[in-house]
């Protein structure tokens, strides 16, 4: 079951806008001239990071406890969730065909009331998995 994950992150005050690094996350860093879009920078740069680490798996990297970090003046810590489900249907929603086998009275019979069989595979699929629609 996928689940959000929390990590954390630390802001920096620059000159102008923020720069965010992650102290777990070697070599994750982004940048938001405002708070707001060094946020959102940071929540898409988390998800990259992630989805394209050499393990392939999101479970790969613990996040550090909040008060074990230590920070400057000019930096606060800010805990970016990550929800891998609502990421991957953001960035990976490239069809995929299967191949299937159903009986095929069923199949005569869906075919002549216009059944969708890929639209009827995907509520099946999310009921099943207990996914909201997107």
């Amino acid at each position: 079951m996928m689940k959000k994950k929390f990590y954390p992150s630390v802001f920096t005050k620059e000159d102008v806008g923020y720069s965010v690094r992650f102290p777990d996350l070697p070599g994750c860093y982004t940048e938001g001239d405002t708070l707001e879009q060094a946020c959102s920078m940071a929540e898409e740069a988390l998800g990259l990071y992630l989805e394209n680490n050499e393990t392939g798996s999101f479970n790969d990297f613990p996040a550090s406890d909040i008060t074990d970090i230590k920070t400057s003046e000019n930096e606060c810590v800010v805990l970016i969730g990550f929800d891998e489900l609502e990421y991957r249907k953001r960035h990976n929603n490239k069809a995929v065909k299967k191949t299937l086998s159903i009986p095929q009275w069923l199949n005569i019979m869906a075919e002549e009331n216009n059944i969708n069989f890929s639209q009827v595979l995907q509520k099946a699929l999310k009921a099943e998995l207990n996914i909201a629609s997107i």
